[in-house]
Order: structure tokens, then C-alpha cells, then sequence
């Protein structure tokens, strides 16, 4: 943010959705709802044209009584809707904005309202030559999921494809690697995203994946 920028304004009564999976900032993530709760959620959400926040699950269940989360998450917005079953609703949803809880509550149906202060979005900086790995990594990646899957809604990393930009090509590979949720978190919070990217590149050359 610049100088003289005016702050963005706070989250109120943002509806949480916990899950067992991190969203990241642009990130591609469909959902099968089912939950009474999360379908009116889903609902209200698409008749406003407003966010929902996804958070990952700490200790619960998703399903069931309402589960403790992390405080950082990330805001989703439903993209595409299905119904081909009664029921159950099928959303895709795409990652904006991360946030901070500052107060949770949860209504009598189980769903968590929370009040929440946004993150300043990562900067704009471009991959570095010493990271373009990282960046030719992500861009086989797409292709193969180009060549497996026409429809552009339905591939696992949404357009616009922003393959030099750090913040992108380090979410969308951290989106990617078989870490735990735990550890995507923590590189999901960080808010630098060089330093996630480079953290990255370490454990691809360790795996000897580049």
C-alpha cells in the first residue's frame, strides 16, 4: 500500500467455510456442498455477489459441529454453480484476498461468522532469474493440464496465467506440493512472496524435482 492509500475496509460477518485444504490467493478450488448450513451460505452468497472465507480446519471436523480454524484465511469467490443431484451443490470457487480473524461466533445452525481485517495483497515482483525454474515448473504444469482438460473452468489453475509474477507462480506451486496443510499454511501467511518462492525452490532442488 502507498503512502496516503486509504485502508481497506474490515470484513464483517464474513461466513466461514473450514476445510481440511489451504486456499491460496487465486487459487482454483472446487466444492461439493451438501450441509444445510452451507448451502443457504452458498445461496446468499451468490445473491449478493459477496465472499465467503475459507480457513484451515485445527482441530474438528469438516462436517458436523462447528470446528476450530486458523485465523488467517482466504476469501473465495463462487465462480461456477452445479446442481445435477438434489442436494448437493457443486461450486468452484476462486482465492482473493487474505484475512485475519479478529472475532468469531458461531449461530445456531453451526455456521462461523467472523469479523476479520485484510492482508495487504502481495507485492508485484517478478521471478528472479536464479527462481525461473519455479517459473518453467508451473508453466509445464499448465500446459499438461491444458492438454488433459479443455474447458478452461475445469482445469486446477485458473487463467490469467501470470508466469512472471512471484506471487503467483509460488502459490500455484504451493498448491502443488505434497506437503501437509500445516506447512501450506505457513507459506500461505507469509508476506513476502520471494521468500516464499525461494523456500519453494529449496525443497523442489531437494527433491531433486528441478
Amino acid at each position: 500500500m502507498q503512502a496516503g492509500e486509504p485502508q481497506a475496509a474490515p470484513l464483517r460477518d464474513l461466513p466461514i467455510f473450514p476445510l481440511g485444504t489451504v486456499l491460496f490467493p487465486d487459487g482454483a478450488l472446487p466444492l461439493r456442498v451438501f450441509e444445510a448450513r452451507y448451502m443457504d451460505m452458498v445461496r446468499d452468497c451468490m445473491q449478493r455477489d459477496a465472499p465467503f472465507g475459507i480457513c484451515l480446519i485445527t482441530r474438528g471436523k469438516e462436517v458436523g459441529e462447528a470446528a476450530r480454524h486458523e485465523a488467517v484465511g482466504c476469501l473465495a469467490r463462487i465462480t461456477e454453480w452445479d446442481m445435477q443431484q438434489l442436494g448437493l451443490l457443486q461450486i468452484r470457487t476462486r482465492g482473493g484476498e487474505r484475512f485475519r480473524i479478529t472475532a468469531r461466533r458461531v449461530q445456531s445452525d453451526g455456521l462461523i461468522r467472523a469479523d476479520a481485517e485484510r492482508i495487504e495483497p502481495d507485492g508485484d515482483e517478478p521471478v528472479p532469474e536464479r527462481l525461473e525454474t519455479c517459473s518453467s515448473l508451473v508453466r509445464r504444469i499448465v500446459e499438461d493440464l491444458v492438454e488433459r482438460e479443455p474447458n478452461a473452468l475445469g482445469r486446477m489453475v485458473g487463467e490469467p496465467y501470470l508466469y512472471q509474477s512471484a506471487s503467483w507462480v509460488s502459490n500455484r506451486l504451493c498448491e502443488f506440493l505434497p506437503i501437509s496443510s500445516k506447512a501450506k499454511q505457513k507459506l500461505m501467511e507469509l508476506p513476502d512472496p520471494l521468500a516464499r518462492l525461494s523456500i519453494v525452490h529449496q525443497y523442489l532442488e531437494q527433491h531433486q524435482v528441478i
